[in-house]
């Protein structure tokens, strides 16, 4: 599972965004999940990890941001509902 909202906190109120990509460090034949953001934020996580790179508290190596999708299976069901709740509350209207 993943969470339901982007990483980002600011002012200690966490973006009420879902998220649109997970986010990971590949580290030669290594790969890391370290999170998970949204659209808007996208930039200001990129600059958060290559900070925590250099300060050495995450892997050096190149941030990848892949794309989220829903997924529906055999034993998961996708509820159409489910699927409008990934996009970004702005594309919502909410």
């Amino acid at each position: 599972m993943l969470p339901n909202r982007c990483a980002m906190v600011k002012d200690g109120r966490q973006c009420p965004n879902p998220p649109q990509y997970t986010v990971s460090v590949a580290s030669g034949p290594d790969e890391y999940m370290v999170g998970v953001a949204c659209e808007t934020h996208r930039q200001t996580v990129s600059g958060r990890i290559r900070q925590l790179q250099e300060d050495g508290y995450v892997p050096s190596g190149s941030v990848r941001f892949a794309p989220l999708r829903p997924v529906g299976t055999d034993c998961i069901r996708a509820d159409p509902d489910d699927l409008v709740s990934i996009r970004p509350a702005a594309e919502r209207g909410d």
